[in-house]
């Protein structure tokens, strides 16, 4: 499902994207040029595309905040992380972290 969460998130973040580039810009120099053509069908697929990019920011919103619901369930199911790992090696009694040192015989002296 968190697969599935990301994947809905990236394409939902590309869509988002590609409305915002497709507006046109409200100030500036560039919309002095462009305000002859405001007719009634471009200035409502501008107000689409706007609402469009709204919906797009709280569509990522919302499943950005329903996959961090998932992200524990995925860890379980990996297994153990490594910092679940580490925090029961800390955790642990220090007799059973005992490492034992090999013994080494050393040579004989000679005289």
């Amino acid at each position: 499902m968190y697969t599935f969460l990301i994947v809905l998130i990236l394409i939902a973040s590309v869509l988002m994207v590609l409305a915002v580039l497709v507006q046109n810009p409200k100030s500036g120099m560039a919309s002095n040029f462009g305000a002859s053509n405001q007719v009634m069908g471009v200035r409502q697929t501008a107000d689409f595309l706007e609402k469009f990019t709204w919906g797009a920011a709280v569509v990522v919103l919302a499943l950005s905040l329903l996959s961090t619901v998932f992200v524990g369930s995925k860890l379980n199911e990996a297994g153990k992380s490594g910092a679940a790992s580490d925090l029961e090696m800390i955790s642990a009694p220090a007799a059973e972290q005992a490492v034992e040192m090999p013994q080494v015989e050393l040579p004989a002296e000679t005289k």
